[in-house]
Order: C-alpha cells, then structure tokens, then sequence
C-alpha cells in the first residue's frame, strides 16, 4: 500500500503512524481471529462470590491501605445521547410514534428535566415539546453527552450524571477529603463539563467535605483508525483526503495509560442512582478495591522472591501454583516439560503485569460482553471479559458457550497499573491487537467500512491479571433510552 506525499503529511499531522496505519488496512483484508472461549466463568468456576464476613473484611483492607494510595476515578463521558433519543427523535421529525414514545409523555411529569423542559416550550403540544427537548433552541438533550443530562430528582434540586459521579468519588474515592476524577470528553463539550463541574463544585466539597481534584481529557486523533471501501483501499472524502474515524472506547487506553495513581475506579457514566440506592454501590466499590490490594500484596510476595539471584524450586512451584489457582492462568500445553528458565521466565511475564477485578452482575438479557475463561495466543487460559462479536456464532458450541453464560459484564472495574516498584505498566503492551472490530458505515451515501480498537475492558486489556467478583444487580442500571429513567432505580425514593 502506497501513500501519497499528501497523504503522509496528513497522517503525520494527525500524530498517527503509518505502519499502524498501514496495519490497519491489512486488518481489513485479513479479519480480526474469532476468541476461542473454553467455558463460561461462573460462581463454580472462576468466579469469587463474597460473604457477608469476607465482604467486612475486603472493605476493611481497603480502607485501611487507601489512606496510603493514591485513588482515581476514571469516567468514560464521552458518549453522546442522541441514541437516548431514537424514538423521541423519530416522531419529531417523521412523525412516527411507538409505544416508548408513548410511555415517554405519559410519564412527561416523572423526568427530572421536566421543570427545565417547561420552562423552554412553546405550548404543551408534542411537537414543541420534542423540539423543546432535542432542538438547539430549547435544552438541546438531542446532541449533549450523557454526563450533562438531568438524571434525578431531589424535591426542587436535580442532579446531572456526573454530578452523581461526584457525589460517588467522595464516598469510596476519598483519601483523607481529597477526590480525584477524571473524565473523558469530547471536544466540543469540554466547556460545559467545565462550567457545570465549577457550578456545583463548592456545594458537593461542603456537602461531603471534601476537596476535589477533577481532570479532563480528549480522545487522542491519532487513536482514529483509517476507513477503506469496500475494495478495502482507503476511503477518500470528497476532497480527496483519508478518512480516518474514531476507534470505540479501546481508544480510551491511551487515556487511562496517562493517568497516575495506585487505584482506579472504572465506571462508565451514565451507570448510576440517586442517593437512597448508592450504598451498595459504595459497599461493593470498596470490597472489590480490597480483593485488588489483597491480590496485589500476594503477587508483589511472588515477585519481590522470584526475581531474586537463587530461586529455589519449591519456591518457583508456589508461584506457579499461585497463578494458576489465585489468578486463574491455566499454562500451555507440555508445560510441565518445560525447563526451569522458562517456567521461572513464564511466572515472571503472569506475575508482572497491571492487575484489575472486574464485578459481574447475573445475566438479565442485557446486550453485551460476559466473563469467560479463553485461549490466548501464548497457548494459556485465562479469564477474559468477552464481547458477542468476538465469538464464531456459526460455531455451534462457541455460540452455545456464549448464550449460556451466567454473568454480564456492567464496566465495573478496579484497576491498578504500577508494579511492586512503584513503576508505571506501559499499558499498551499488555493490549492484544488481533482483537478489533470491524462494521460497515456509510459516509454522504457511499459504503465503507470501519475499524474499532480492541475495546478497553476486552482486548485492551486482554493482558491484564484479571478477577471476577459477583456484584449485586442493583449496582448496574445503565440509561441506555431515555425511558430507563423512569425505572424506579432512577425515580426519588
């Protein structure tokens, strides 16, 4: 594949580089592997189901260990909410009406918005009132992110989701009254965040005394990945330029790999409750956050002995004992006739890498990835969170693998990304990149198609130590419509 002068001065401008570029067509031509899932993980296999007694203890360690950690919370908030909007947008403009659109203004009173949304119509009529809603000229929902919509009602106040993301920062990502968060934006919405985070900012810190400290960054151009047509040669605009498109939430990676700190919470934004239901939520931060450390000091153990001049056998065996039943890494094939300097080799690569636990929630239907045990491609097992189109539906027993999984992934992940030196993982070397995606969009009525990024809780970091704890299903409640808000978990108590 051969680039044109123009060509390489825009990708340089763009801070891509062109091997990866040049890989990224070569992706379309070849395909993105199938996963090969071995076995869904579950509350028998792979999975850690928390008691009562192990849940006081995990909160305690955490607890304990955080006063000498530096925390963050890490919010995807990028994400626009036009898809909120479908249905209201379709009976706007094409005058169709379905039943979410009637449930929408039968329940017009129950929105938190409400009181804005009066104040910007022109009449009580359905059209004004959806243009009131969508429109430029009246709240504009139709083309502002999630984190900057009015979620929930407390008597004459409402709160934004990120305004619930403050609130959740100071109850479990408190160290000594500091909160850190950090939230990805996109570019034309930076503003606001801003101007609504500094409006609130002082009543949360005297509410919750505390003091926060609140970062913001873009998704990085050069994460963009090129299109091609349908030939799969690069996609031109009508000037004759590359086409290069946003890359999924994989891009994130990069994000999160700029990002210093000890702990982190992973969240995505509009995954939240008001206040009466948020204790969960903080109960099951908190003891996850405690499983992480805990692990963690276990793995530093390993790590501080194997990496010293005379490893005894019996020590090296412990190791890998401890990744196979602690971390769930199940070794390749003949590993057992291996010779000592490759299995000591072997344990140092599992041990030393960033380490997250992610919380599953049971199976309700939800569309989405699951929490399995799968090959990589060292010949190892491990536990991945896998997505529906990373699996072989055509292959009967992949997709009755898949369909019969126990467990839903809801992005509930703690992270940590520094090893027992204190040293920062450079996280995109744990990043499998045979684990894209590919879609066909369209762009001014011509076909392409399109490359996603390995997604950031799959196969970003499809490297990681990775652990499954079960999470209570009241701590997932995603507003994927607008109509999700009218569930009673979005409703005052």
């Amino acid at each position: 594949m051969s680039f044109s002068d123009k060509d390489l001065s825009q990708i340089a401008k763009r801070g891509s580089n062109i091997n990866v570029v040049k890989q990224q067509i070569e992706n379309f031509k070849t395909g993105f592997p199938f996963m090969h899932v071995i076995q869904a993980a579950t509350i028998e296999a792979g999975m850690i189901k928390l008691t009562d007694e192990s849940k006081a203890e995990y909160i305690e360690i955490f607890e304990k260990e955080a006063l000498k950690k530096k925390l963050l919370k890490f919010v995807p908030a990028s994400g626009a909410a036009s898809r909120m909007f479908k249905s209201l947008f379709s009976a706007k403009d094409e005058g169709k009406a379905d039943k979410s659109v009637d449930q929408f203004f039968e329940n017009l009173k129950s929105f938190a918005f409400y009181p804005s949304l009066v104040k910007v119509c022109k009449s009580t009529e359905k059209q004004d009132i959806l243009k009131g809603l969508l429109e430029a000229d009246g709240l504009d929902y139709g083309s502002m992110p999630k984190g900057l919509l009015e979620f929930h009602g407390y008597g004459d106040a409402t709160r934004t989701s990120v305004e619930e993301h403050l609130v959740e920062g100071a109850l479990y990502a408190n160290n000594k009254g500091k909160v850190r968060l950090h939230f990805t934006v996109s570019p034309e919405h930076k503003k606001k965040f801003k101007e609504l985070i500094n409006s609130v900012l002082k009543t949360y810190e005297d509410q919750y005394q505390v003091k926060y400290n609140i970062t913001f960054s873009e998704q990085k151009p050069s994460t963009d990945t090129i299109a091609v047509d349908m030939q799969n040669e690069p996609f031109r605009d009508a000037s004759g330029n590359l086409l290069f498109r946003p890359a999924g939430h994989g891009a994130l990676l990069e994000n999160l790999n700029d990002q210093d700190a000890d702990v982190i919470f992973i969240k995505n934004i509009d995954n939240v409750v008001p206040d009466h239901l948020k204790a969960e939520t903080v109960i099951y931060k908190k003891a996850l956050a405690g499983v992480l450390l805990k692990i963690q000091k276990d793995i530093f153990y390993y790590l501080k002995r194997l990496e010293k001049p005379e490893v005894s056998v019996y020590m090296l065996n412990k190791a890998l004992r401890f990744v196979r039943t602690s971390l769930n890494v199940e070794p390749p094939k003949g590993f057992r006739a291996w010779s000592y300097d490759d299995k000591l080799a072997y344990a140092l690569s599992k041990l030393n890498r960033p380490l997250r636990v992610c919380g599953m929630v049971k199976n309700v239907g939800e569309p989405g990835g699951g929490p399995f045990w799968a090959k990589n491609s060292d010949g190892s097992v491990s536990l991945q969170v896998v997505e529906s189109a990373q699996i072989n539906m055509g292959n009967k027993k992949q997709k009755e693998i898949f369909e019969n999984a126990t467990h839903f992934n809801p992005v509930d992940l703690i992270c940590a990304v520094k090893n027992y030196k204190k040293e920062k993982f450079e996280l995109l070397d744990f990043r499998d990149s045979k684990t894209g995606f590919i879609t066909e969009k369209s762009q001014s009525g011509k076909s392409l198609k399109a490359q996603e990024l390995p997604g950031l809780w799959n196969g970003a970091m499809s490297d990681w130590n990775t652990l499954f704890v079960e999470v209570p299903l009241i701590t997932f409640n995603p507003v994927k419509t607008v109509n999700d808000l009218l569930r009673k978990e979005h409703q005052p108590a």
